[in-house]
């Protein structure tokens, strides 16, 4: 070895060997040579001759020939690109999927698939395409005519979603300014607080008019606001001013007996639908509420004493704490119209529950019961939950 080729060779670093294992394989590959273009180019020559002479050997042998060498250059470079610009995992998606574009086609022409499609693209009677189309044109016009009543459909549905909505609105404005106008009747210097009847009338005609001209739920609305203004509850008055009288508690004493309403709801109610609604902590004593509809309704600690239920619907109510009596219940009994209210031993104090419903309803206490069952009917204690055996039917009928 001379001294010139120990020159030559250098040492490998380990550092360069470390790089080299961490590069792909594919980078460190020799490019193949390409084969001479003469070579490629007689090929393509004698598969013309074949093609020529109608060679059928000549013309398929060289026609190999020429894609072997072909392939020979191109190959390498298509590697090349596909393993730098596609992972692994998109290279198996692509072979995949041209492996299910080759299988369907192969499955295709083995079940005879090509054959029947080129069977009826000759059987096909090119002169009946019109009627064809005259049939697809009145398909599309109908479909047209869907669509058009689709959209007329859906307009009319935000229509009528607009036109509750807006209704909702109307409705909440007009209760809110019927609060103004009872707030400002009840707070000025001399306001239906005081013994003035006038005042007091013009409020429950207001009261009957709204009433009469909103849903449930406004109902519902309206009987909360008055209920916790005070404005329902007969209240103690000064008879030479007509002044309610303080409690010394911070609010007003109310008089069962003799107390005046600021608003009495007498027959507003009369049929009302109330189902479903919050009635809770509501004075509804000594209101007419015949044929009403309170079924799952929330009458929680709502007072309906002296209150008139008479065909009634409370299914499904809760009573939890629901007033229907004052005093005792052996001698509590319905409200009457020819006997004085005995609030102390709860004489004609009750509700009337003759022929009312009351499938269902949760939270009754066992004085309640004994209550409905003594006073309902016989067609108001069928629907008794927990029955009233035992019990007398003090109404009598």
């Amino acid at each position: 070895m001379t001294a010139d080729s120990t020159d030559e060779i250098q040492p490998v670093s380990p550092e360069l060997v470390k790089t080299r294992r961490s590069l792909p394989h594919w980078v460190f590959q020799e490019p193949l040579e390409p084969a001479m273009p003469w070579l490629l180019l007689g090929a393509v020559a004698l598969m013309a001759l074949g093609l020529g002479l109608h060679w059928p050997w000549l013309g398929f042998t060289s026609a190999v020939v020429a894609l072997m060498l072909s392939l020979q250059a191109i190959l390498p470079s298509i590697q090349s690109w596909i393993l730098r610009y596609l992972t692994a995992q998109e290279r198996r998606y692509l072979i995949s999927s041209l492996g299910f574009i080759v299988a369907i086609a192969v499955l295709a022409h083995y079940l005879g698939l090509f054959r029947a499609i080129t069977g009826w693209l000759n059987q096909f009677k090119y002169d009946e395409f019109g009627s064809w189309a005259e049939w697809v044109g009145a398909l599309g016009q109908i479909m047209i005519a869907l669509l058009a009543v689709y959209v007329a459909w859906q307009q009319y549905v935000i229509s009528k979603d607009l036109t509750i909505q807006q209704n909702r609105i109307t409705q909440q404005q007009t209760i809110d300014a019927y609060f103004q106008g009872i707030s400002d009747l009840a707070l000025n210097d001399e306001g239906m607080l005081e013994d003035w009847p006038q005042e007091r009338a013009f409020a429950e005609g207001r009261t009957a008019a709204i009433l009469a001209s909103v849903d449930a739920g406004g109902k519902a609305k309206i009987l909360r606001f008055l209920s916790q203004s005070r404005l329902l509850t007969p209240l103690k008055r000064d008879y030479y001013l007509g002044r309610p009288i303080f409690d010394g508690l911070g609010g007003y004493q109310e008089d069962r007996v003799h107390g005046i309403r600021v608003i009495n709801l007498g027959v507003m109610l009369v049929a009302a639908d109330l189902a479903g609604q919050d009635l809770r902590w509501v004075d509804l004593s000594e209101v007419y509420l015949i044929r009403a509809n309170l079924n799952f309704g929330d009458l929680v600690k709502t007072n309906l004493a002296g209150a008139v239920l008479y065909e009634a619907n409370l299914a499904a109510a809760d009573l939890k704490g629901t007033r229907f009596f004052y005093g005792s219940i052996s001698t509590a009994s319905p409200r009457s119209r020819g006997h004085q209210a005995n609030y102390q031993t709860g004489e004609y104090t009750g509700t009337v529950v003759e022929n009312a419903n009351f499938t269902g309803v949760k939270n009754l206490n066992e004085e309640q019961r004994c209550y409905c069952c003594m006073w309902g009917g016989e067609l108001t204690r069928k629907t008794i939950p927990g029955g009233c055996e035992g019990i007398e039917n003090r109404l009598g009928r």
